[in-house]
């Protein structure tokens, strides 16, 4: 599962204008990534503000899609002034959860939480079970960096 968090500059007293803008470019942002979430494989559980949970039936299909989130936001905002852009730290991480409802719940869920936190913006950051992962798995096209952590 991956849980995606926007990361704000510090936004000192913002206009109304300010966050109805951040509110439509969040919005803006939501289309893409449902349509890559269910395009490998996974699904939305929740948003919690600017953030979501996913779920994906493998943690190496949880990083193509992470990896194509970043790229496609990328893309979308590639033309904005850099403190127009709203940049997502992913967190993926493979654990157990719980379905509650229309919640995913658990131990899996609360670690990919504190990867986001710590993912540099514009970022993923991935656990050490997901890394192993990646050693079964078939490579990517071109390698990816060390989680470093």
């Amino acid at each position: 599962m991956e849980s995606l968090q926007p990361s704000f500059q510090p936004m000192l007293p913002a206009s109304a204008a300010l966050r109805r803008c951040t509110v439509r470019a969040l919005d803006l942002c939501r289309g893409p990534i449902a349509e890559l979430v269910s395009e490998h494989g996974g699904r939305i559980f929740g948003s919690a503000g600017d953030g979501l949970v996913a779920e994906f039936p493998s943690p190496v299909q949880a990083v193509r899609c992470s990896v194509e989130i970043q790229r496609r936001l990328f893309t979308l905002s590639e033309d904005l002034p850099p403190d127009r852009r709203l940049e997502f730290r992913i967190g993926v991480n493979l654990g157990d959860v719980v379905v509650s409802g229309d919640d995913l719940l658990g131990d899996g869920v609360n670690v990919a939480a504190r990867l986001q936190e710590i993912a540099a913006p514009s970022g993923i950051c991935i656990s050490a079970s997901v890394s192993l992962s990646f050693a079964m798995a078939a490579p990517f096209p071109r390698p990816l960096p060390s989680p470093g952590r």
